[in-house]
């Protein structure tokens, strides 16, 4: 009888240690969180301020966006790094439809108008559809590593965003242009509405239909997925497919924020938005788990991070540190929790 006691004890220690990994791997990005914002409270004052949280809120917003397309990407158990230079792509061909040219020919100094708003946003979503489908095509038919085909592709968009505008940047836009951008329906930023309303969108789409278990289902284990009749390269390449819609949207919206379109814009962009999606519980090791609330909520923890340390006067430099050293914190507890659950 003891030695059933004695054996079960090194046991029920186990059950009580994964436990408490699966509920820090769960909840820690919230708790850390909510610590944070109670610690720079303290310090400063400030920073509970309205227009403070606001303009945290309208800071995260691009970043927000291109993360809710990249959960998609890695719940498939794939990584997209051309997230940045698609959104840089996507901004200028934008850009140059508003102000009715091409490249140079639209670089002008006044606010000259061209096809359309309407016809501005279609001409960035559809650049960032076909980028994203092209993606999509060589990692699901060709079999190319996600890593690679990616890699490419942030090379390859953003030497064509330098070769549409000759390394000149377009600029000055009409107001109706600017509104999405800069603009604000009651206190809330427009860009803040779009992150919240399309992360909303995304959380229905991923726990409440089919086609969001379907992508569970190819991160969880592609090959009991594929026995079981799923389509697994339509998956794959519609995952990319949403990940370039939200950078074609992400390059529209910076663009009429900043009232310019630029070649080098959305640079770093894609390591800001997979720390996001792995710090909010997305794991980059595995896919088939993470949600759309875990990416807001590590989104908004970086946004947090990074303004938080502003108003306190810290080097931007040091904050690169802290945030590279939460995500390895991150990864770390998610390959605890991994080994608690074997």
């Amino acid at each position: 009888m003891q030695t059933v006691t004695a054996s079960s004890t090194p046991v029920r220690t186990r059950v009580r240690w994964g436990n408490l990994l699966n509920v820090v791997s769960r909840f820690g990005a919230l708790s850390f969180l909510t610590a944070l914002c109670i610690v720079f409270a303290i310090l400063e004052p400030a920073f509970l301020s309205t227009v403070n949280i606001f303009n945290v809120l309208r800071q995260v917003s691009i970043y927000g966006l291109l993360a809710v397309g990249m959960t998609f990407v890695i719940l498939t158990g794939g990584i997209d790094l051309s997230v940045g230079s698609l959104l840089a792509l996507s901004g200028l061909v934008c850009a140059a439809v508003e102000k009715g040219g091409t490249g140079l020919l639209s670089v002008t100094a006044g606010e000259a108008k061209g096809y359309g708003l309407l016809t501005a946003v279609v001409a960035a979503i559809v650049v960032g559809l076909a980028g994203g489908m092209l993606q999509g095509l060589g990692v699901s038919r060709l079999g190319v590593p996600p890593f690679i085909v990616t890699l490419g592709g942030m090379s390859a968009f953003r030497g064509a965003a330098l070769l549409f505008s000759q390394g000149q940047p377009i600029s000055g836009f009409r107001e109706a242009y600017r509104f999405w951008g800069q603009g604000m329906i009651g206190p809330v930023p427009v860009p803040v509405i779009f992150f919240l309303v399309f992360a909303a969108i995304a959380h229905i789409v991923l726990r409440y239909t089919k086609y969001g278990r379907h992508i569970y289902a190819v991160g969880g284990n592609r090959e009991a997925a594929r026995l079981s009749g799923l389509n697994i390269k339509w998956l794959v390449l519609s995952v990319y497919v949403i990940s370039g819609f939200f950078a074609g949207l992400s390059g529209f919206l910076l663009s009429s924020r900043l009232n310019s379109a630029e070649q080098v814009a959305g640079i770093g962009y894609e390591l800001t938005v997979i720390a996001g999606v792995v710090i909010g519980g997305t794991s980059l090791t595995r896919g088939g788990e993470g949600s759309i609330f875990g990416t807001v909520i590590g989104v908004l923890l970086i946004g947090v991070l990074s303004n938080g340390l502003t108003l306190l006067n810290v080097s931007s430099y040091f904050q690169q540190v802290i945030i590279g050293l939460i995500i390895v914190f991150a990864v770390f507890f998610d390959q605890l929790a991994k080994s608690a659950r074997r």
